[in-house]
């Protein structure tokens, strides 16, 4: 019998239709309309096409996006300068600055530039350590939707072993602190981890997101386990293109026990929790209730 297949896209469109229910609600009780501030800095055409997608949703969803595109020779200062606008504007409840910016441009600076109670990618430094240590915090997005696919099918996540694939601040290491509080028992592998096949296969929980095609194969996996790929790869095959994810699906989904596809699994997840915490910031600011099971 082959693994449960997550439907990501399914459960992001039920998140969405949440996320509307209450905009709705905070419209006809309090007058009041969430806005999301989406700054895109240059023309990557992958960039160009997800600012895209994400204001249709966010307008579906009855919110307010603002979208600022800026040409790829605008100066530090002057995005800086754009933040502190957006940080002052109170129709603006979430900013999100696009990533990656140009080379000329410090990342960490203009993240942390952004008021951390509009961080609604969950970036700025204090955020992350608000999660570090346990405080209400604005979560990442894509590490929220995954919190969210596993709540969905385990419900109580207390004493699982999670190994979590990968480092990186975006991903990796809030998803580690997810599960940490959520009480799983967690271990973080990366490219020098010992005998990491081994330590994979130990895990009730597998979180892929090392960027890395197909890295993670069927004979790595605990029989049962549940795994969550989050890694989106394009490569050629067959003479043409296609997405794969992390891990390699067709082998481990014979021994899986619930598995994410790729597409259709982790991504659309990502824009979902992002109209999720413009929301839960606008219910913040205001001191409103935040909408339950949409956030961490």
């Amino acid at each position: 019998m082959g693994a449960r297949i997550i439907d990501g896209k399914g459960f992001a469109a039920g998140v969405r239709g949440r996320v509307a229910e209450a905009v709705a609600s905070l419209k006809s009780r309090h007058g009041i309309t969430p806005g999301l501030a989406v700054v895109l800095v240059g023309e990557d055409p992958a960039s160009q096409v997800y600012v895209r997608n994400k204001g249709v949703q966010t307008r579906e969803a009855g919110m307010v996006s603002y979208e600022h595109k800026l040409p790829v020779e605008t100066l530090q200062d002057e995005l800086l300068a754009l933040i502190d606008r957006l940080n002052t504007d109170p129709n603006v409840h979430g900013i999100l600055v696009q990533l990656p910016l140009p080379d000329h441009m410090d990342a960490a600076a203009v993240i942390n530039a952004i008021d951390p109670k509009k961080d609604v990618d969950g970036f700025h430094v204090i955020n992350v350590g608000l999660l570090g240590t346990g405080q209400k915090a604005m979560v990442p997005c894509t590490p929220l939707g995954c919190l969210m696919l596993l709540r969905d099918l385990h419900g109580d996540l207390t004493g699982l072993n999670a190994v979590v694939v990968g480092r990186s601040n975006i991903v990796e290491k809030p998803m580690a602190q997810l599960l940490l509080n959520a009480s799983c028992t967690v271990t973080v592998a990366h490219s020098r981890t010992k005998d990491i096949e081994e330590l994979c296969r130990s895990a009730d929980i597998l979180v892929a997101a090392v960027g890395r095609p197909r890295m993670i194969h069927g004979d790595w996996i605990k029989p049962g386990a549940t795994v969550i790929d989050v890694g989106i790869n394009r490569i050629e095959e067959d003479g043409r293109a296609r997405l794969v994810g992390d891990v390699d699906f067709d082998s481990a989904v014979q021994v899986a026990g619930a598995i994410t596809p790729v597409p259709g699994g982790v991504g659309p997840m990502t824009i979902a929790c992002l109209l999720a915490n413009t929301l839960t910031a606008c219910c913040r600011v205001h001191g409103l209730p935040e909408p339950e099971e949409l956030t961490a």
